[in-house]
Formats: C-alpha cells, structure tokens, sequence
C-alpha cells in the first residue's frame, strides 16, 4: 500500500513536471527578472539622471502640483507619488477626469525630481512589462492568462509536496552530487536545487494563488455580495477604499496648503514616509486629499491612509493598514511575494532563490528526457517523436527564454527612438527572436542546439555593456565613477550571464569534440551522458 501511494506520487510528480514545466520555467524566470524591474526599467531609460530620494516631499508635491496646475488643470483628479525608494524612483504624477480640447482625459508623466520638468525618456516597456508576464502572459487574454497561471501554480505546488513525500532521502540527497553519471547527475542536481529553495518555493507558490484568489475563487466575494461585475466592485470599495466616492460640487474653492496636510499625516504616523497624495476634485468645495503611507516598509504590504477635507485640511477618516485578520494574512503573502521591502541584501536572495527554482524546474525536464532517452538506447530502439519534441522544447525554453531576453535589451538600445510603438516592438522583438530559436532548434540535432545557443546566450548577454557604450554615454567606467550603481550593476550582471553562458558552451564544446591525442589510440566510445542528446 505504502509502495502503491509513493508510486503514485512519483507518476504525479513527474507529468505534473512535464506537461507544467515549460510555462513554470517562462512564470519563474520572468517572475526573478521582476525583483529587479525598477533597476531594468532605469536602465532602460538612459535619458533618465540618478535617482534623488534626498528632496523633501514638501518641494516634490509643489513640483507635482505645478506640473498639474499647468497640464491639467481640469482634470477630477490629481495623483502624485513621491520618490522615497527604489520602488519609486522618480516622482510620478497621473490626472483623470474630463479635459479641455487637445488634452487627454488621462495621463500619467515622470518629473525630474529637481525641477519638476518632464522627464523626456525614450518609448520602452521597461522592467514593469518582463514582470507582468509571469502572471499576465503578454498576449493573451487577461481571464485565461490569469487560470493558466493559476493552474500551473496549483500544479506547481502538487509537485513540491509529492517531491517531498517521493524523495525519502531528500536531505541526504542534498549533499551528494555525482557527475558524469547520466540521469543520476540530472537528478542530483534537481534534487540539490529544489532542497535548497524548498522553503522559497512554497512561498511563492503558495502566496502566487493567494494573489489572485478573487479570480480562482470567485464565491468568495459572490457569497456575500452577489455576483456581476457590480457586486465585485462594491467588494473592492468597502475592503480597499476609505471612503465612499465623493460627487463634485458646483463651486469652486481654494485649496489647503499641502505643506499642512504633508506636516499633519506625518504628525499622525509619527514620522513615517508618505508615499502618495491623492486629490479628488482639486479647487473645489468638495474637494478631498488622501494621504497613502509606504506599503513597502515591511512584509505586510499594506500602509495607512488618511482622508483629508481639501479645503479647511480637517482629518475626516482614517483607514489603518490593518483592518482584519484575514486581509492582514493576504497582504502579507501579497507582500513576501513581490518582495518589495527587501533591502539589497535580501533582494538578491530572492533573485538568487527564483534562479534556483528555474534551475529546479529545468533540471526536472532535462531528467525526463535524459531518462528516456537512456532507456531507447539500452533497447536499441529509435526515440520516439515525443521524447525528441520534448528535448527540442527544453532547449528551445531553457536557453531560448533568456536569449529572447537578452534580445530585449538589445532592441532598447537599437530600435530607432521615433519608432511608433516602440515599447511595444520592444515585447515582440523578444518573442519574434523566441520563436526563431524555437524554429532553429527543430532543425538542429539537439546536441548542436545547445552548442549553439549556449554560445549565442554568452554574446547576447556578454556584448551588452558593449552596446550599451556604443549607444549611450552611460557605460560601465562612467557608471562606477557617478556611483550610479544601477547601470553599473546592470552591465557587470549581464557579463556575469555572458561569461556563465559561455562557461557552459565550452563545457558542452568540450565533450563534443574529443581530445586529439588520444583520439587516434582509442576505440569509438559512446558519446557522453552528460549531454540531453545522447546521439
């Protein structure tokens, strides 16, 4: 019986793995991009100077409020956030409301910190897009993105758990590693990986679906406030807002001083930071001034909000960052997930861990492969079609992905600065250069496939700080001697990628070609385990 529910387990295991693993591995590497997304979306901006956390929010909102005054000065609504970290690194102003001829009825603008101007950056899609593709898929619709995701990450968490309960050595497992043994090798090292970020995995896993639990679990919100749309939003008012919508009046009025509501909220939260102010109905007798705290202070993302009167400055309500037991548990999964609060010591470690659960996931469709195809050698059988649409795929993923990344980056820096859509081209040069990949690797044996794009890998990502000298006057030297340690971090991570991805392509080089002084003595051997293919 016992022997019955483990096997049952590893089969579980093991096609959850298969049939799951390409779109983890896509979710997870997008996902570990995402803790640096305001690092890449700088990068992407060269135009952009050093960020500034060191104005005042009083002079930033006088900034902001000038921006407004003369770009929007009809809109119902004025939003300012203030840059206080790296999550917000330059203050961004956005308006709403019905405008006057030749000015949108929405729109957002980041301000030079300093003197409030525009900030005249080129067209890209930045961090924030890579990051919305772990749960938002690019192309797909919103509602299937968002259950595919969901299934997967369901599915991801049924392998962690039958993983566990499969491997009755798993810590033992951990310290042992034997190369050059086939798909002894594979598993040692999917073991090592998925041991070590165990504890990270089912983090993110677990928070992943509480992320988006009004969409897998839509009778929760249903049982209580009915079904529709209209009911969904009524749910999101009374949870997440303050304050119920509050109508214009016909008369105007001057508005508080900002100063005072600015010196009030942090009287009020004794100190702490302010993260954006919200105007509703500027100059306006009903005009009101929400006040949000940073909701990256900590884990729980969640901060405080106060509501102001906007034209006597009077406190009229305050909402605290915890309000019940059950939202406090899903805001602080909601904030270990994003990892907004971590430090640079504690965002590497996410950034190193994600890594560890792509490697995890790719070291599980490498075994399945590697297995199989050992087992049609030893019958002296010819692989069959699935096993060699699964090896391409693997490559295809497990080395295209990051290329296709890379190829992102390249498309920032050589796409022409005019170009219309040009965010948008950013996304489908990655996916174009995907696909080609994909189309390379099916009509490459496998073994040239991954020689190939190993070495393709090292130079897409090892030539960037190249490119990136020849386009802007931002290079690695400059960086280091402004101090502007996001470029320079930026340039020396992808010669770290180029010179890992190269380290493997002259490993996989090295097996396939065997050394010319023994060449001649020895006997035709088997070609090596190590490789996917083994011929």
């Amino acid at each position: 019986m016992k022997a019955t529910f483990r096997h049952s387990m590893s089969w579980l295991h093991t096609w959850v793995g298969l049939l799951l693993g390409w779109l983890l591995y896509f979710v997870f590497i997008t996902g570990t991009a995402g803790y640096l997304d305001t690092e890449i979306d700088r990068w992407m901006m060269p135009e952009a100077p050093i960020a500034d956390f060191s104005v005042a929010p009083e002079k930033t909102l006088e900034l902001s409020i000038r921006y407004l005054e003369q770009h929007a000065p009809d809109a119902q609504r004025w939003f300012s956030s203030l840059p206080i970290n790296r999550n917000d690194p330059y203050p961004r102003v956005f308006w709403s409301g019905a405008q006057g001829e030749g000015v949108a009825a929405r729109g957002s603008q980041l301000l030079d910190p300093t003197t409030g101007a525009a900030l005249e950056t080129r067209d890209t899609s930045g961090g924030q897009t890579l990051y919305r593709m772990h749960w938002r898929l690019h192309y797909l619709p919103a509602e299937m993105a968002f259950w595919l995701v969901g299934v997967a990450t369901m599915f991801m968490l049924i392998a962690l758990i039958t993983g566990v309960i499969i491997h009755r050595k798993i810590f033992a497992d951990f310290f042992s590693f034997r190369p050059k043994k086939g798909p002894r090798s594979w598993l040692d090292a999917h073991n090592i990986t998925s041991v070590l970020s165990l504890p990270f995995q089912l983090m993110i896993t677990y928070s992943g679906l509480i992320f988006m639990m009004f969409t897998y679990m839509p009778l929760v919100v249903a049982a209580w406030y009915g079904t529709g749309a209209e009911s969904r939003q009524q749910f999101f008012d009374e949870v997440f807002s303050p304050l119920p919508a509050q109508q214009a009046s016909t008369e105007t009025a001057s508005m508080v001083a900002l100063e005072q509501i600015v010196h009030q909220a942090q009287l009020h939260w004794q100190g702490a930071a302010l993260r954006s102010i919200d105007i509703q109905h500027p100059y306006n007798a009903n005009s009101r001034i929400i006040v949000r705290g940073n909701h990256a202070s900590g884990p729980l993302r969640a901060a405080g909000t106060l509501v102001f009167d906007g034209v006597s400055g009077e406190l009229l309500t305050e909402q605290p960052a915890r309000i019940s037991g059950s939202k406090t548990f899903r805001d602080l999964m909601l904030g270990l997930h994003e990892g907004l609060f971590a430090g640079p010591v504690l965002r590497a470690l996410y950034v190193f861990f994600g890594l560890l659960g792509s490697a995890m996931i790719a070291t599980g469709l490498m075994l399945w492969s590697v297995k199989r195809r050992e087992r049609a050698e030893k019958s002296r059988q010819q692989p069959h079609f699935g096993l060699r649409l699964v090896e391409k795929l693997n490559v295809a993923t497990v080395l295209g992905l990051p290329v296709a990344i890379a190829a992102y980056f390249w498309a920032n820096r050589l796409l022409p600065l005019e170009l219309s859509n040009r965010a948008g081209w950013e996304v489908h040069s990655l996916f174009l250069v995907w696909l080609l990949l994909l189309i390379h690797a099916s009509l490459r044996s496998t073994r040239q496939v991954w020689l190939e794009q190993s070495w393709l890998a090292a130079a897409a990502f090892g030539c960037l700080p190249l490119l990136n000298a020849l386009t802007t006057d931002r290079h690695l030297l400059t960086s280091l001697a402004a101090g502007d340690w996001v470029f320079a971090g930026f340039d020396l991570s992808m010669l770290g990628l180029g010179v890992l991805f190269a380290c493997l392509a002259g490993y996989l080089q090295s097996k396939a070609v065997p050394s010319t002084s023994t060449a001649s003595t020895r006997p035709a051997a088997r070609p090596s385990k190590a490789w996917p293919e083994a011929k």
